[in-house]
């Protein structure tokens, strides 16, 4: 089952051309069960670009992220290319942890490149501010994205704006 940061990386993926799939079970073991899961897989059909993305909002340490994700990411080097059997592609992935914490300089992972929450949100908003709603929607089955791309847009002028909840305003938040 995915969590809001895989489904909005997701959605990213296939805002952007990408075929996407979460939360894939990889490694059937012969008495019941799985391995483990792929958080976020994503192909571009016209690039061909293989992309496997693991989602944290942990606080752990470095030393047990580096053992979590090394078998997260090794898992996914074994397994992905039994996810496009039949299609030519290069079944090497490019491999992303992408980390709501974590400090330092550190741009490893698992043997995955880092890309901090932060970083992707700020990627979107600059893109998504740039594609007015009126002209260029997010479709609404990118429900995450969507939302991202409203509010990414700057507040319009207007003769009386209010509180969706009237006892409260701005200031109160």
């Amino acid at each position: 089952m995915s969590n809001h940061l895989e489904d909005l990386t997701a959605e990213w993926l296939e805002y952007n051309g990408y075929f996407v799939r979460k939360s894939v079970l990889v490694g059937k073991r012969p008495k019941g069960g799985f391995e483990g899961e792929l958080d976020v897989v994503g192909l571009h059909p016209q690039t061909r670009h293989l992309i496997h993305i693991e989602c944290s909002l942990d606080a752990d340490t470095w030393d047990r992220r580096e053992e979590r994700f090394t078998a997260k990411f090794e898992r996914g080097r074994r397994y992905i290319a039994s996810l496009f059997n039949g299609l030519d592609i290069d079944t090497d992935p490019d491999q992303v942890a992408l980390l709501q914490f974590g400090g330092g300089t550190r741009t490893e992972l698992g043997g995955a490149r880092i890309i901090w929450v932060s970083d992707f949100m700020s990627d979107m908003l600059a893109l998504l501010r740039t594609r007015s709603p009126d002209k260029r929607a997010v479709p609404s089955t990118l429900p995450l994205l969507r939302s991202i791309q409203l509010a990414a847009q700057p507040p319009k002028a207007r003769k009386s704006a209010g509180c969706l909840i009237p006892e409260q305003s701005p200031e109160t938040l």
